[in-house]
């Protein structure tokens, strides 16, 4: 059976905190949330753990997440010495999308055009709660942000085709081919 693990971390620090997007790696992870296929099960990871998250990710035959290349995994390089976008089998869904439509439409706006499903909080409320050490609300959002990106990858997969609201408020369609 094939491991596909969807991932998402949420950070202790804005852009702002670090220095500008460009450290990225000095976010520091607040909570990271995988679900794995092989083991049907939700894992969550506090920053004492985050080795395990990056073994477990390793390991995965394709690592599934939402902006994960640009994002997550450059927060996760402030851990290791892996050039992680470079050695994970990955799928972004927000590079896959703005590779078709020319846009970057936000997780909500998919979630909610294809499944009428939209996200608890973002990610300046979690580090909010970081802040007012609210972990393990940190923990349910960022473990309902993996669910509803599993929940986008398997409508893609089955339909061969996600949704999206436009810049107009017009809800389009696009083809997928994940296969």
């Amino acid at each position: 059976m094939r491991d596909l693990v969807y991932f998402d971390l949420e950070t202790q620090r804005t852009a702002n905190d670090a220095g500008g997007w460009h450290n990225k790696q000095d976010m520091k992870m607040s909570v990271g949330v995988t679900y794995s296929t092989a083991l049907g099960q939700y894992r969550i990871y506090s920053e004492a753990r985050v080795n395990e998250l990056i073994d477990q990710l390793l390991k995965a035959d394709l690592v599934v997440g939402f902006n994960i290349l640009n994002f997550d995994y450059e927060v996760l390089m402030g851990y290791t010495i892996l050039d992680l976008p470079h050695q994970l089998r990955s799928l972004d869904i927000l590079m896959e999308v703005e590779n078709r439509i020319g846009s970057k439409p936000n997780l909500d706006n998919l979630a909610m055009a294809t499944l009428g499903v939209g996200k608890t909080a973002g990610g300046v409320d979690a580090i909010k709660w970081w802040r007012e050490k609210r972990v393990l609300d940190i923990a349910e959002y960022c473990c309902f942000d993996v669910k509803v990106t599993k929940m986008v990858h398997e409508f893609g997969i089955t339909n061969r085709e996600l949704f999206y609201t436009d810049k107009f408020n017009r809800r389009q369609k696009m083809a997928i081919d994940w296969q």
